[in-house]
């Protein structure tokens, strides 16, 4: 007896879902437009209080989701984080 093969919904580049048969390895938050590791403190305790997961999303990687408009985490990826928050103080209007 064969057994369903299980399928993962991602976000692609574009934001929009699909969906794949490996799991994504990085989770985020569609309102706040954030990404960050699985295990991510932050987003633990969010799901341990009863929010976030309505509004979770799956990406395969990291660059998937910067093209997709999400932003690092500053608790579990804060040198990313860095990086992101210097570049954008440069590009924005003084």
């Amino acid at each position: 007896m064969a057994t369903a093969a299980r399928a993962y919904t991602l976000l692609d580049a574009d934001g929009h879902p699909y969906d794949s048969p490996t799991p994504g390895t990085l989770g985020g938050h569609r309102q706040q437009r954030l990404y960050g590791r699985l295990d991510c403190p932050s987003a633990l305790r969010a799901i341990a209080r009863g929010g976030y997961v309505r509004h979770r999303v799956f990406f395969a990687d990291e660059a998937t989701a910067v093209a997709a408009g999400y932003r690092p985490c500053a608790v579990c990826l804060p040198d990313e984080y860095a990086r992101w928050k210097a570049t954008r103080e440069r590009t924005a209007p003084p």
